[in-house]
């Protein structure tokens, strides 16, 4: 016995035209369109499974789909993950020091600075307050004020 979906998608006339249209473009990427689908059937009272089967994804994607129309509207179809956002690891006086440390001369025993050697070496830094870092947001961080570690004119 099929459970009852816990979400309900109930398109308007307007959408489901905007949706249509959308399909008949042809113009869109394939998970957008593969996501009006979903709204359309479950529009028509299928059920996750019965999508799935019509569209050719898994059912809990189905769900997935229902779940964003009913919070977001419309709008869920173009987007593919939640908006993220991520506190800073490093302020301004944070991202100075490490500049100042890819521009200096590398440790004893190394011809230039790694990304994970500056990971190393900001930790460790008495003026700098961070318990860890990852060698990507070094990378980040020097890419953001055009920073390169190959160039030896250019910190």
């Amino acid at each position: 016995m099929p459970r009852t979906q816990e979400y309900v998608v109930d398109l308007s006339a307007d959408e489901r035209a905007e949706l249509n249209a959308l399909l008949a473009s042809g113009t869109h990427k394939t998970r957008v369109l593969t996501r009006a689908r979903c709204l359309l059937h479950a529009d028509d009272g299928l059920t996750d499974d019965e999508v799935s089967q019509a569209v050719g994804c898994h059912p809990g994607t189905v769900g997935r789909y229902r779940k964003r129309y009913t919070e977001d509207g419309l709008a869920a179809i173009n987007r593919r993950k939640a908006d993220r956002v991520y506190e800073r690891k490093l302020d301004g006086r944070e991202e100075a020091h490490l500049i100042a440390l890819a521009c200096s001369d590398p440790p004893e025993g190394y011809s230039r600075w790694s990304l994970h050697l500056l990971a190393e070496h900001l930790v460790g830094l008495t003026e700098i307050d961070v318990e860890s870092i990852s060698h990507e947001t070094v990378r980040q961080v020097l890419k953001k004020h055009d920073c390169t570690l190959t160039d030896p004119n250019h910190g």
